[in-house]
């Protein structure tokens, strides 16, 4: 089966010279005929001019020949001669047939200008000649008339076309060496690009890659070695990630084997069959939170904010289930609401699991009360913060507690406020954790609603 034609970086450049030859080669078949015409036929005239004036001299109030000229057919010099104002020749120097001769007449008669350029065509031939009008004497007047045929123009012109279309020839052979040149020059930066792409394919992107020379495989270079760095770094954290989930589930997994190992050998490590069986049930539970927020924290890497559903909500919408679910864990505490009708243009879903989090860590360290609050700050940003009267947090706690499996003296899994960090930034806001006199407050800036939901 053919493989289908498929271009390659040495078949476009390739294919770009030759292109440019042809557009070239055209532009000589079409543009230099016309334009060489032009410029010889100008010149043609212009040495007719010139000629007329060298060839004769002015002698006591008449006109005499200085210069008759040759053949002109042979040598491609002027002609010239002098006719009175009835267009009859006065000199008999002439080549030129009856017939062509009167054609020249019965173009000169309409002639009001004192010079005039006229060009006659003649079996396949051109004659050029010009017509200027003089005083032959003190009384009469007449016609000097000087003309050249184009022989000479079309020798030059076939010279000078040769001498084009070989240049042409050799420019193009040369050109399609520079092509291969240019194309191996192009190609060995992207084929050594290549070969280190695919030893990154193979997890192998310990050597660095540097290119020095040109400015465009400077910076891709550049580009390129800050990919490979990132991945390293990516590869990093995604061990260190896998071994603190490790060491996250081994502990419940070793408390329930050795509690189950126990009961089965008739051992009660923790009261009768009920307690120890409620240890087990307990450390399950525990783990299969971890299990569950591993998976929530990890499923952002993946989906980031594609999958996200955008709607406008009351912030009392999420505030008040939080507070339902929350306010039988401790009895003692205050959950307060303020800001419900604020609007807020974000995933419900997600939103939820942000104050869940927030509100289940508050309760770790909450004294008397937790609030949840927000407030539109300006037309361009929302404000929701949740707080707790609890203890301070130290410095160095919190600038690292966002980061996974960092935990606080009290907390559990290191996963909860790491998971509150990426579903803000997935709304294109931040957060950050504040000390204040009466407890600790975890503040979110929210972009405010799109300029369409305001109106509405």
């Amino acid at each position: 089966m053919n493989k289908p034609f498929q271009m390659t970086l040495t078949k476009r450049i390739w294919l770009c010279f030759v292109l440019l030859e042809c557009f070239i080669g055209l532009i000589i078949i079409i543009v230099y005929p016309y334009s060489i015409q032009n410029t010889l036929k100008e010149n043609t005239f212009r040495t007719i001019e010139a000629q007329q004036l060298l060839s004769f001299q002015r002698h006591d109030e008449s006109f005499a020949i200085d210069n008759p000229g040759i053949d002109n057919k042979s040598g491609g010099l002027t002609r010239t001669i002098i006719v009175d104002q009835h267009l009859k020749p006065i000199t008999s120097q002439t080549d030129l047939t009856n017939d062509v001769f009167n054609q020249m007449r019965n173009q000169i008669k309409h002639q009001y200008s004192i010079l005039a350029r006229y060009e006659l065509k003649q079996n396949g031939s051109t004659l050029y000649f010009v017509a200027r009008r003089v005083k032959i004497n003190v009384v009469d007047n007449g016609y000097l008339i000087s003309y050249m045929w184009d022989t000479y123009d079309n020798e030059l012109k076939n010279n000078l076309w040769n001498r084009l279309i070989f240049i042409f020839v050799m420019v193009s052979i040369l050109s399609l060496f520079l092509a291969f040149w240019l194309a191996r020059y192009l190609k060995r930066p992207l084929d050594l690009l290549g070969r280190r792409f695919k030893e990154i394919s193979r997890l192998n992107w310990e050597k660095p890659f540097e290119w020095k020379g040109d400015m465009e495989y400077e910076r891709l270079s550049a580009q390129f070695e800050e990919m490979r760095l990132n991945l390293i770094k990516y590869d990093q954290s995604q061990k260190v990630f896998l071994q603190q989930a490790s060491h996250e589930l081994k502990t419940p997994i070793m408390i329930v084997q050795s509690y189950a190992q126990s009961v089965k050998d008739g051992i009660y490590p923790k009261g009768g069959l009920d307690d120890s069986m409620d240890i087990i049930i307990e450390e399950a539970q525990q783990m299969e939170k971890r299990v569950r927020k591993l998976l929530y924290f990890t499923r952002f890497d993946s989906i980031g904010d594609k999958q996200m559903r955008f709607s406008k909500l009351r912030f009392g919408e999420l505030a008040e289930p939080i507070r339902e679910r929350f306010m039988t864990q401790r009895t003692d505490l205050d959950i307060h609401i303020s800001g419900e009708e604020t609007e807020l243009y974000v995933d419900k879903e997600q939103m939820l699991t942000v104050l869940e989090n927030l509100v289940e860590n508050g309760l770790r360290y909450a004294k008397s009360g937790i609030w949840l609050e927000a407030a539109g700050k300006s037309n361009v940003r929302t404000v929701v913060t949740v707080r707790n009267d609890g203890p301070q947090i130290p410095d160095h706690e919190r600038n690292a507690m966002f980061k996974p499996f960092e935990k606080g003296e009290k907390g559990q899994f290191g996963l909860g406020l790491a998971i509150v960090k990426r579903i803000v930034h997935n709304h294109h806001g931040v957060i950050h954790a504040t000390n204040r006199e009466d407890g600790v407050a975890f503040e979110m800036t929210l972009p405010a609603l799109p300029l369409e939901d305001k109106g509405k």
